[in-house]
C-alpha cells in the first residue's frame, strides 16, 4: 500500500453565446442631467462582475470615468430585450450592444458640446475625465456636465442611444446537419497532479494549473479571480460534489450546505493561472466569455491525474474514495 502521484490533462473549447435564433441582445444609455450615464440592460449580473464591464465598455466608448456610468439591469417588463445571462454569453452580447448605444449617445452628446463651442462635431474629442474639447486646442472645452445642461434645458435634446448586438442566425444543412452555433470560442488547458491512497482511495490535488485563452482580460483582475474561484469549482465537482445517494428521492438527504459535502479551505490546491489574450474579431474590445468554461477542464485533468496515480479510470462524478476502491479491487480480480 503506497501513496501514489499522478498527472493529468485537459484541454477545451468553449462557445460564447449560442446561436440558435440570433442570440440578440439590446441595451439602451442615456445621460442624466448631471453628465453620469445610465446604461438599462435586461442582462442581469449573477455576481460575475457584469455591471463593472459594462459600465467600463459605456465609459471607454462614450469617453467618460467608469464612476460616471450607472448600470440599470431591468426586468423583461421594464428593459430592452436580452435572451439571458447563459452561455458565458453575457460580456460579449451585452457589451456590444452597449458599445453601439454609447456611440449614439456620444454623437449626440459631441452635437451638443458643438453647438455650445460653435466648431463641427467632427472636431472634438473627449479626455477621459470629464471634459470635451477642441483637437489640437485643449484650452477649447466644455464639461459634459455643462453639456448635459444644455442639452436637457437649453437644446431640448436626448443625449442617448440604442443599441443591439444580433449575429445571422445559423440554420443546419440538411446533408450533414452542420451548423454554426456560436461565433467565438474561448480555449483552456488544465494540468493537475495528485496523490493518491491506493489503501484508502483518498485523492489529494496538489498542484493545478490552468490557461486560458478568453480573447481580451477587459479587467484583469476580476477575469483572473474568476479563474480561480472557477478552478476550485472544478475540483468540488470532481472529488465531492454529489446529491447522492439520496437524489430523487430526498426523504434522508441532507437539508443544508452543512450536510453538503465541499472542499474547505485546507482541501484547495496550489493554483496556477495564465490568461492568455487573442482579440476575438467580433467581441466587445476584443473580449469573449470565460464565464462558464472556468470549472470545466479541471474536472477531466483530474480523473486523468487519478489514471495516471492508479491505472484505473473513474468515469462517474464524483470521483470518491469509494470508487476508486472498488475499482482499484475490479481491476485486481479482473
Amino acid at each position: 500500500m503506497a501513496i501514489r502521484r499522478g498527472r493529468g490533462v485537459a484541454a477545451i473549447n468553449y462557445p460564447t453565446g449560442m446561436n440558435l435564433g440570433g442570440d440578440p441582445t439590446q441595451a439602451l444609455v442615456h445621460s442624466t442631467p448631471t453628465g453620469n450615464f445610465m446604461v438599462t440592460l435586461s442582462s442581469v449580473d449573477l455576481g460575475q462582475g457584469m455591471k463593472q464591464i459594462m459600465a467600463q465598455i459605456c465609459a471607454e466608448t462614450i469617453g467618460v470615468p467608469t464612476d460616471r456610468v450607472i448600470i440599470d439591469t431591468a426586468d423583461t417588463d421594464t428593459g430592452p430585450h436580452c435572451m439571458g445571462t447563459f452561455a458565458s454569453r453575457g460580456t460579449h452580447r451585452a457589451g456590444n450592444a452597449v458599445i453601439q448605444a454609447a456611440k449614439e449617445a456620444r454623437q449626440v452628446m459631441l452635437e451638443v458640446a458643438a453647438e455650445e463651442l460653435e466648431v463641427n462635431a467632427s472636431d472634438l474629442e473627449t479626455d477621459g475625465q470629464g471634459n470635451i474639447q477642441v483637437k489640437g486646442a485643449p484650452q477649447r472645452s466644455i464639461s459634459i456636465f455643462d453639456v448635459a445642461l444644455s442639452a436637457h434645458f437649453k437644446r431640448g435634446r436626448s443625449i442617448s442611444g440604442r443599441g443591439m448586438f444580433l449575429i445571422p442566425r445559423s440554420y443546419p444543412e440538411k446533408e450533414t446537419g452542420a451548423m454554426k452555433p456560436s461565433t467565438c470560442y474561448a480555449h483552456a488547458c488544465t494540468v493537475a497532479e495528485v496523490e493518491v491512497d491506493d489503501e484508502t482511495g483518498e485523492v489529494t490535488v496538489l498542484t493545478v494549473k490552468n490557461v486560458f485563452e478568453i480573447g481580451r482580460a477587459l479587467n484583469p483582475k476580476m477575469v483572473e479571480q474568476q479563474l480561480v474561484g472557477g478552478s476550485w469549482m472544478g475540483i468540488s465537482h470532481a472529488l465531492y460534489e454529489t446529491t447522492e445517494p439520496y437524489y430523487p428521492n430526498r426523504d434522508h438527504g441532507g437539508t443544508d450546505f452543512n450536510q453538503y459535502l465541499m472542499p474547505g479551505p485546507g482541501d484547495l490546491a496550489e493554483t496556477e493561472i495564465i490568461v492568455l489574450e487573442r482579440p476575438s474579431a467580433d467581441g466587445p474590445f476584443g473580449a469573449k466569455g470565460p464565464g462558464e468554461m472556468c470549472a470545466n477542464p479541471q474536472i477531466p485533468a483530474v480523473a486523468n491525474a487519478v489514471f495516471d496515480a492508479v491505472g484505473v479510470r473513474i468515469d462517474t462524478l464524483p470521483i470518491t474514495p469509494e470508487r476508486i476502491l472498488r475499482a482499484l479491487k475490479a481491476q485486481a480480480t479482473g
